[in-house]
C-alpha cells in the first residue's frame, strides 16, 4: 500500500507532533507481510527544510517543502494519506482526488479559531464558544491578530471542520479529544513511546526534595501557577525545591516573578536539557508536575516521566485525566491552592510518591505501548483502503 504521511512540521523541528510522526513512520516501515515484503510503501513529506537533519538514515522518502503541483502529484499517486493535523492542502487535494484519507487530531483546530481552546490575550480555559455558536466571542477573543486575521482564523476553522467530517477516518490520541471534536469516524489511538528506564529511587536524595516542571516556558504551561503555589508551600514552612526545565519566551518574566516573590533560593532554571542532562536532573526528581492552563490533547511530557516511575502532579484537563487513569494527582486547573494542597500531600506522605510512581510506570507501558499504536494506524488504513476499494 502507497501511504503519504503529510507532516507540516517534522524534524530538526522540535514538539510533540514531529516525535510521534517520526515515531510512526518508522514503525510503519518496519511491518512485513507474509512473504517478508513491506506493508507499506511510505513517502512523508512536509513544510520543515532539512537543515542538517539527514533524510536517508530514515526507511521511508522525505519530500520537503513541496509546491502545489508536487503535493497534487504525490497525493494522486498514494493509496492512503495520512494528515497529521487538518492541513488544508493534502485534504482538499485529497477529497478532490477522491482518495481516501485519515485526518490525526494533534490540537483543537476543528472547534477552535487559535487552535488551543483557550481565551485569548489572557490564556484562560474557553468553554467551548465555537461549537455553542457564541461566534462573537470567537471573533474577540483573537482580535490580538486584528479584525481582519481573527476573520480568517474564523472561517478557516468552518472550512477545517469541512473536510474532516468528510475524512475517511479521524484519529485522537483520546477519547475525551474524540468526544470535544463531535467528527464521524473517530478511533481513540493513544501516542506510543519508546521504553524509558524509571528512575532510581532506592536512596532517597539529599537536601530538599526535588519537584520537577518541564517544558516550554509560555503563559498556558501555568509555570507562574506553580511558583504561585510555591509561594503557599513556603508559607506552610515546607521543605522543597523547584527545578524547572526548559526555555521560551516567558523566561525573563518568570526570573522576574521568582525575585519578586523572593522565592530564588527554592527555584532554579535549568534551561532546555537533552539526553543524559536530561535523565540526570530527572534522576534527582521526588514528582513532576504539569500545571497546564489549557491548550493539551495528550500530555507527552505526563506519559514519559510515568514511564520512569515519578509521581505526576497535573491539572485535571480531561486528556490528563485520561492518561493517568487513576495513577497520579489531579488538582483544579488554574487553582494555585489546590496544586500546593497536592504538592503538600506529597511530601507529607513519601510512601504515596513511590507508588504512584509504581502505578504510573504500570499505566504508561499498557496505555502508550508504542508496537500498539503503529498496529492501531495500519489497521485504519487497511480498512479505509478496502472501504475505498469495495
Amino acid at each position: 500500500m502507497k501511504l503519504l504521511l503529510y507532516s507540516h512540521f517534522f524534524a530538526p523541528s522540535v514538539g510533540g507532533v514531529e516525535t510521534i510522526v517520526l515515531s510512526l513512520a518508522r514503525g510503519l516501515a518496519g511491518l512485513r507481510d507474509s512473504s517478508g515484503g513491506p506493508q507499506f510503501e511510505i513517502t512523508l513529506t512536509t513544510q520543515t527544510p532539512a537543515g542538517d537533519y539527514d533524510d536517508s538514515a530514515n526507511p521511508f522518502r522525505t519530500i520537503r517543502r513541496p509546491g502545489f503541483l508536487q503535493l497534487e502529484t504525490v497525493v494522486r499517486n498514494a493509496d492512503v494519506v495520512h494528515a497529521a493535523g487538518p492541513a488544508l492542502a493534502p485534504l482538499l487535494l485529497s477529497l478532490l482526488a477522491r482518495k481516501p484519507f485519515v485526518v490525526e487530531h494533534h490540537g483543537f483546530q476543528t472547534i477552535c479559531p487559535n487552535g488551543q481552546l483557550l481565551i485569548e490575550p489572557a490564556g484562560m480555559p474557553c468553554p467551548g464558544h465555537f461549537m455553542a455558536g457564541r461566534q462573537a466571542e470567537c471573533l474577540r477573543c483573537n482580535l490580538n491578530q486584528g479584525w481582519v486575521g481573527s476573520y480568517k482564523l474564523w472561517v478557516l476553522t468552518f472550512v477545517r471542520r469541512f473536510l474532516c467530517a468528510r475524512a475517511t477516518a479521524n484519529i485522537t490520541p483520546t477519547r475525551w479529544l474524540g468526544d470535544l471534536l463531535q467528527l464521524p469516524h473517530v478511533s481513540a489511538i493513544p501516542h506510543g513511546l519508546e521504553i524509558i528506564e524509571p528512575v532510581s529511587n532506592s536512596e532517597p536524595s539529599p537536601g530538599r526534595p526535588v519537584i520537577v516542571f518541564q517544558g516550554r516556558l509560555v503563559t498556558t504551561k501555568g509555570v507562574r501557577l506553580l511558583f504561585a503555589a510555591a509561594r503557599l508551600l513556603r508559607e506552610q514552612n515546607r521543605n522543597f525545591e523547584l527545578l524547572i526545565i526548559g526555555d521560551g519566551p516567558e523566561r525573563e518574566s518568570l526570573e522576574q516573578f521568582v525575585r519578586d516573590s523572593e522565592l530564588e533560593s527554592r527555584v532554579c532554571f535549568a534551561g532546555r536539557l537533552n539526553g543524559t542532562q536530561l535523565d540526570a536532573a530527572l534522576a534527582r526528581a521526588f514528582a513532576v508536575v504539569v500545571p497546564s492552563l489549557g491548550g493539551e490533547v495528550f500530555g507527552l511530557v505526563i506519559a514519559e516521566n510515568m514511564l520512569r516511575a515519578l509521581p505526576i502532579v497535573a491539572s485535571d484537563i480531561g486528556a490528563f485525566i485520561e492518561l493517568l487513569g487513576g495513577s497520579g494527582l489531579t488538582f483544579r486547573t488554574g487553582d494555585a491552592a489546590a496544586l500546593a494542597a497536592s504538592l503538600g500531600r506529597l511530601l507529607d506522605e513519601p510512601s504515596l510518591a513511590a507508588n504512584l510512581g509504581r502505578r504510573a510506570r504500570e499505566r504508561a507501558l499498557h496505555f502508550c505501548d508504542k508496537s500498539r499504536m503503529i498496529e492501531a494506524h495500519a489497521r485504519v488504513y487497511r480498512d479505509v483502503y478496502a472501504a475505498a476499494k469495495a
